[in-house]
């Protein structure tokens, strides 16, 4: 059983918008440090998001900071990546992941920023 299942990856024009979410099972979500990670084409994982247990406390990688916005829904064992201002450069695979190595991760959704 997958304990993290992403969704709301697609394509998008530079200059756009999507929301991704994560569906958390099989775990104490709300204990958790949570992250955003993602694999560009033919490159490794990169950490990109970090929110605390209660949401109050997020970090960010510094190419993503001010135009991405890591959220959490402790209530709905759900996380939250929204991501603004996309730029080609963020096109990757998009993942959850319960460290900021990312090996413990879902199967991942696809964004792809392109005209």
């Amino acid at each position: 059983q997958r304990q993290l299942v992403e969704s709301g990856g697609g394509l998008v024009q530079p200059g756009g918008s999507l929301r991704l979410s994560c569906a958390a099972s099989g775990f104490t979500f709300s204990t958790r440090w949570m992250y955003w990670v993602r694999r560009a084409p033919g490159k490794g994982l990169e950490w990109i998001a970090s929110i605390d247990q209660g949401g109050d406390n997020t970090y960010y990688k510094d190419t993503v900071k001010g135009r991405f916005t890591i959220s959490r829904d402790n209530a709905k064992n759900t996380l939250y990546l929204q991501m603004d201002s996309l730029k080609s450069e963020d096109t990757a695979v998009y993942y959850c992941s319960k460290n900021p190595r990312g090996d413990d991760r879902g199967q991942g959704t696809q964004v792809t920023v392109s005209s």
